[in-house]
């Protein structure tokens, strides 16, 4: 039974939740703070945490930046629910770290069914992948990636783009199949966004930026060296790296 994480200073809107997701078989946990939340969260580590943006103490945005940077509670899946609806909003959302965004005023039907397909992509999530060569790890139920052994903090919706390309390998993926796979085609979202999110994705990928390649005019693929190929890039990273600190 996966247990779920209300955090909701309305009690009429937690009541509201509460049988819907007994009703989906999950076990259900309501907290009014975002301090509580935290204890709690860190106490039981829920599979998902619903958090509203504004609460009475701590801001939602503050508690999903806590869940997602504790190695404790960054497993949850997160979906932040608010009364800001612009494009804008839903991508900070997003940014924070967050799997899934919500606006009010939402069905709790709706509500249920996005708990209910983040708790089954990360079911089909292979506990951790490493390419060949050893230079990128992903530990996607960790929400941890570490390039040659070092950490690298990624929001959640990099996560979902890196083993979006991760999983499809070398088939490349088009810029509206990755709209469709990381965002659930939200609107607003356009193949510009795409772009933007690779960038900032290689940029913190840094020396494993280079498997993920550009197809020009169709869209991205990733391609991770077998264990030898990738012998001379990661000669070539420590030779840098000594000169660096020389």
């Amino acid at each position: 039974m996966s247990e779920v994480l209300v955090v909701d200073s309305d009690e009429a809107a937690s009541s509201r939740l509460l049988p819907a997701l007994r009703g989906a078989g999950h076990e259900v946990r309501i907290c009014a703070t975002g301090a509580g939340a935290l204890v709690n969260a860190r106490s039981r580590r829920p599979d998902v945490v619903i958090l509203e943006m504004a609460l009475p103490d701590i801001s939602g945005a503050d508690v999903c930046l806590s869940l997602k940077r504790e190695p404790a509670t960054r497993a949850a899946g997160a979906i932040l629910v608010s009364i800001k609806n612009t494009h804008a909003d839903r991508v900070q959302g997003l940014e924070l770290g967050a799997d899934d965004y919500v606006a009010k005023p939402f069905s709790v039907r709706e509500l249920v069914l996005r708990v209910q397909a983040l708790l089954r992509r990360s079911a089909r999530e292979p506990a951790c992948t490493e390419d060949g060569g050893g230079l990128l790890t992903v530990d996607r139920p960790a929400h941890r990636v570490r390039v040659q052994g070092r950490d690298v903090r990624l929001t959640a919706l990099e996560l979902r783009l890196l083993c979006a390309l991760q999983d499809a390998g070398r088939r490349v993926q088009t810029r509206q199949s990755l709209l469709r796979i990381v965002w659930g085609n939200e609107r607003g979202m356009t193949a510009r966004t795409v772009d933007t999110h690779i960038k900032r994705l290689r940029r913190k990928l840094g020396d494993a930026s280079a498997y993920i390649r550009s197809v020009r005019g169709v869209g991205y693929s990733f391609d991770a060296p077998s264990e030898s190929s990738s012998a001379p890039a990661r000669d070539r990273a420590d030779e840098l790296r000594g000169s660096t600190d020389a």
